[in-house]
């Protein structure tokens, strides 16, 4: 039997449950089922059931519940051995003025404040000078009486003015590059005003694809989008990671009609790798596919779909 909490993948027994925790007869499904799917929003009382009751479930959260915010996300590469740029973690404004010694890049060197919350470069900010710093840990000591708190000093990468989105739907990643039209933002973004490019420096992608790839296979994470830079001051350019979205925006890889084939289409492969079938059509997956032979690369729109283990 498979159970799913997602309103757009249709599974034997089907729930939805948003805004609260599940029920005990929610639960007593999923322990009796084969495999259960959960909803891109998940909340981590959901998540946390349906892990303790069945062993199959899609997506796979362990590193978004287990690695919290964008500090987790830097322990995370840590802990994985997998490159990103210099990095210093401080839990409030208070940790950062102890008296120790804390890293602080040369002067004339920018440096990227990063709040351990916030999505779509909100609470993303660059420095560039000991005033500026000053100024922004004020302001995160400020946000703490609302409970807000945990900030990331990041070395400034030269990039080019572009950052690579890699989006990761079951075993398929698509990666697009977003570029500044101008440098009135340092930041890459499509909130920011970034355009896509999906067709640019070529062999660049296929190396972040690669360290995206391997981020994949060690952590489990099988639905996300993750963000890459390339450091120019290194010949060639080397792949950087920088965060992970389990909220994304879709405009990148053709909206949202096409981001539910494709999971639909994802879910319908893991299904099959794990011995079961979904016997109902997803309500937006169409109709099926072969399944693309192992290494093969499918185009669709420019964008490069490359197949990879996620487990």
């Amino acid at each position: 039997m498979i159970v799913s909490f997602h309103p757009m993948l249709r599974g034997d027994r089907n729930f939805l449950c948003a805004g609260r925790p599940p029920t005990t007869v929610e639960i007593a499904a999923m322990r009796s089922a084969a495999a259960v799917l959960l909803p891109q929003g998940c909340p981590e009382p959901l998540y946390r059931a349906a892990r303790a009751a069945c062993r199959r479930v899609f997506p796979d959260y362990d590193a978004r519940f287990g690695y919290p915010g964008k500090i987790g996300q830097i322990e995370l590469f840590r802990a994985l051995g997998l490159p990103h740029p210099e990095t210093r973690i401080f839990r409030s404004a208070a940790e950062f003025r102890r008296p120790e010694p804390r890293w602080i890049p040369d002067r004339g060197r920018p440096l990227v404040f990063k709040c351990d919350w916030g999505g779509e470069g909100e609470t993303v900010f660059l420095l560039r000078s000991p005033e500026e710093l000053e100024e922004r840990i004020a302001w995160a000591a400020g946000l703490e009486a609302s409970g807000q708190r945990g900030f990331l000093l990041q070395e400034f990468i030269p990039c080019g003015g572009r950052s690579l989105r890699v989006v990761v739907i079951g075993d398929r990643l698509l990666g697009y590059w977003r570029t500044r039209p101008d440098d009135a933002d340092f930041r890459a973004s499509l909130a920011a005003g970034a355009r896509i490019d999906s067709r640019s420096h070529p062999a660049l992608r296929r190396a972040g694809l690669a360290l995206a790839r391997r981020l994949c296979r060690l952590s489990g994470i099988d639905l996300a989008g993750l963000d890459l830079v390339f450091d120019e001051r290194r010949t060639p350019p080397a792949p950087l990671l920088l965060e992970i979205n389990y909220r994304f925006g879709r405009a990148g890889i053709g909206g949202s009609a096409r981001f539910y084939r494709l999971l639909g289409a994802a879910v319908r492969r893991w299904l099959r790798e794990i011995g079961l079938s979904s016997g109902k059509e997803e309500e937006t997956g169409g109709g099926r596919r072969p399944p693309p032979q192992k290494g093969s690369r499918r185009r669709r729109g420019g964008l490069e779909e490359i197949p990879t283990t996620v487990s």
